[in-house]
């Protein structure tokens, strides 16, 4: 699948302003929905990313007035002018799998590695609702969590007949956080497998990769997301080892990790991890995510 960065294509020189260049009625568009046959409410999607190749060869980051986690916002509001407008063009070098930080201020530059990720995973929401896809929920949307790469599974609750799933939001790269309010945006070409389970549901996004169990939780304040996610995962080990939710609780107490995803959407993303190497041996849906590995490495 390919997809448009999330400023629609609008950035394109350190020249390109936001508030001049940038429609925010069409800002981070995704590239769906997909019906997926089958699919009925109640029952889990599972998305394993195969592949994620940068689609250009540059991609774009910006301030954009009132938005970001170091500013004033409609949310946060203070009385605070607002940040300068600024536009950064990040070089891709595709043979070094680079791209290049240029200070924008001084002649300080300095190459950091492609790490590609989707900012935006999501199906529709239940009950008929049309969310903007700066949103992040229980339905996925705009997590943007660095976990969101090649090798990681995605299972998320159907909530509507076909699923309607979207992918977009390409980043080349991305700090834990998005800081400023964007990362390394860019147009992206996406490899992934679609698998259906039949019931199953989670309540809230997980995910799987070779190493963690990892759940996402997306509110405002930011300890409401951290709550959420460390709750979905108390509900997924008494699933994966039977154990009591106290049990759990106390368990994912002493190795939990939780990398802030996001601090600037119209809700905030927390990570909830735990270290696969830590715990005895288990499988989640049948050893599904295994399997998509294994699929995967067969189109590579």
């Amino acid at each position: 699948m390919w997809s448009e960065d999330a400023f629609n294509g609008a950035l394109r020189s350190t020249k390109d302003l936001s508030s001049e260049k940038v429609d925010l009625r069409f800002v981070n568009p995704q590239t769906g929905p997909f019906w997926v046959e089958g699919a009925e409410q109640g029952d889990t999607l599972a998305l394993h990313f195969v592949a994620m190749e940068p689609a250009r060869d540059w991609g774009a980051s910006a301030t954009i007035p009132f938005f970001g986690g170091l500013t004033s916002t409609d949310r946060v509001a203070t009385l605070q002018e607002p940040l300068p407008d600024t536009t950064w063009i990040y070089e891709l070098d595709r043979v070094r799998n680079t791209v290049t930080f240029a200070a924008g201020r001084t002649d300080f530059s300095v190459e950091l590695p492609v790490e590609p990720m989707l900012g935006t995973v999501g199906v529709a929401p239940a009950g008929g609702e049309v969310r903007s896809s700066l949103v992040p929920e229980r339905f996925g949307g705009n997590m943007d969590t660095p976990q969101m790469r090649p090798g990681t599974t995605c299972f998320l609750g159907v909530n509507v007949e076909g699923a309607l799933f979207s992918i977009g939001d390409g980043h080349y790269r991305q700090g834990e956080g998005e800081a400023c309010g964007t990362a390394v945006e860019g147009a992206m070409t996406t490899t992934l497998i679609v698998d259906l389970i039949k019931g199953g549901a989670p309540l809230w996004p997980r995910l799987e990769d070779d190493t963690h169990w990892m759940t996402v939780g997306s509110s405002r304040p930011m300890e409401d997301a951290w709550r959420i996610g460390m709750v979905e995962l108390v509900r997924w080990f008494g699933e994966l080892y039977g154990l009591h939710p106290m049990d759990a609780y106390q368990l994912l107490s002493q190795l939990t990790e939780a990398p802030i995803a996001n601090v600037v959407d119209a809700n905030y993303s927390a990570v909830l991890k735990a270290r696969k190497a830590l715990l005895p041996g288990a499988t989640a849906y049948g050893g599904l995510h295994d399997e998509l590995r294994s699929r995967a490495a067969s189109l590579l």
